[in-house]
């Protein structure tokens, strides 16, 4: 049985990852302590509501450290939500300006679409050799989210694979998740995408060593 933590620092959707991830097999702890972050099998970031909220519940618990370290050593990594957001280079919301991890460049911006929030369930475009949407490639998610990352920037290398970005459509294209190594992350709610949602945490899980 797989050991995961889920990052307590402060965000809400703590209690529905960890029944999500408790049916799909894994054995869940919630808590920011550094020895329990590094030595778990897999890591996941939650995040509900405001980048800079996020972003500073993060800071406090000396989040971008422990997730580096991890990612640094090849320990995998889930973002959910507004954890997926803070791993770009910033957030710009109601016209402030957040740092984020920078794992990927890129900026977390208002979506461009007639009514918000996306809420609901939307379909994915994933590209044809994910990992993360084997066996559901056609199903759909449960979002809600008024912002997104609008453009990916990350350039090619001759060195590294590129990520898997995934892209979802609502009023214009979104990324809605990316595979990059041991760093997942999703835009969507696998927690509370029904047997979808539960498919992806089972494929997250089958790739934690």
């Amino acid at each position: 049985m797989s050991r995961v933590v889920i990052l307590d620092y402060g965000s809400g959707n703590l209690r529905s990852a960890h029944r999500a991830l408790e049916r799909v097999g894994a054995d869940v702890e919630v808590t920011a302590d550094p020895e329990a972050v590094a030595h778990a099998d897999g890591l996941v970031v939650p995040g509900v509501g405001a980048f800079a909220a996020c972003m500073a519940g993060l800071h406090a618990v000396n989040g971008p450290r422990m997730i580096g370290r991890r990612l640094a050593g090849g320990r995998p990594v889930l973002g959910i939500c507004v954890g997926m957001q803070v791993l770009f280079e910033l957030g710009v919301e109601h016209g402030v300006t957040t740092e984020g991890m920078s794992e990927w460049p890129g900026t977390v911006e208002r979506l461009q679409a007639d009514v918000l929030p996306h809420m609901g369930w939307n379909t994915v475009d994933a590209p044809s050799e994910t990992a993360m949407f084997a066996g559901v490639e056609d199903a759909y998610f449960y979002f809600v989210h008024s912002y997104g990352v609008l453009d990916w920037t990350l350039p090619t290398s001759d060195h590294m694979a590129a990520p898997l970005v995934t892209w979802t459509d609502y009023g214009t294209p979104f990324v809605s998740a990316v595979e990059n190594g041991p760093l997942w992350a999703t835009q969507f709610h696998p927690e509370k995408s029904g047997d979808a949602g539960a498919q992806v945490l089972r494929n997250w899980l089958g790739s934690l060593v």
